[in-house]
């Protein structure tokens, strides 16, 4: 089992990625903070979330409007490659796709 920490500025991002990572037996949540130094030393991978949250839409939502952050199965294939300590350009020859922003999406 793999260890994670979650460092995002965002209460319900941290929650929506820690409630997704904790649903799988792969991973073993074992912090959950809003900066770098409340990683606890026991984490084998630090996942760092960064940027607005938009809606589905790809805009920012408006107001009432829910925003989910489920994990889609291709976020989860990644992680899973994470957790086996593959690096970014090992990752993205497994799956076939390149490193950086392509299609407005960004592969970190």
């Amino acid at each position: 089992m793999t260890r994670i920490a979650i460092v995002a500025s965002s209460e319900k991002l941290r929650s929506s990625l820690a409630a997704a990572l904790r649903a799988s037996d792969d991973f073993e949540v074992v912090g959950v903070t809003a900066s770098s130094a409340g990683v606890p030393p026991s984490a084998d991978i630090v996942l760092v979330a960064r940027g607005a949250e938009l809606s589905p839409t790809g805009r920012q939502p408006t107001s009432g409007e829910v925003v989910g952050t489920t994990l889609s199965n291709r976020e989860r294939e990644i992680l899973a490659l994470l957790a086996d300590g593959l690096a970014n350009k090992q990752i993205a020859a497994r799956l076939g796709i390149s490193t950086g922003v392509k299609r407005g999406l960004l592969l970190l």
